[in-house]
């Protein structure tokens, strides 16, 4: 199984967008986080066979998350 790390934004409309930063170009807005998650993984699945189609290889997963707390 291969892992993507997918960043989830809300926006000022109260809509989601999502993007997978190791796929460039793969983005998507939904109406809730729950559509974003959806869409973004068939974007995903979608975006992998593409590169087979092509010929090339999967891209390896190099983004990490981390969170930074400081003070209030």
């Amino acid at each position: 199984m291969t892992e993507f790390t997918v960043i989830y934004e809300q926006a000022t409309d109260g809509g989601w967008g999502a993007y997978a930063p190791d796929l460039p170009g793969l983005g998507v807005v939904g109406e809730t986080v729950e559509e974003a998650e959806t869409l973004i993984r068939e974007g995903i699945l979608i975006y992998l066979d593409e590169l087979k189609a092509d010929g090339k290889p999967a891209p390896k997963s190099t983004t990490r998350i981390s969170t930074v707390k400081i003070p209030a």
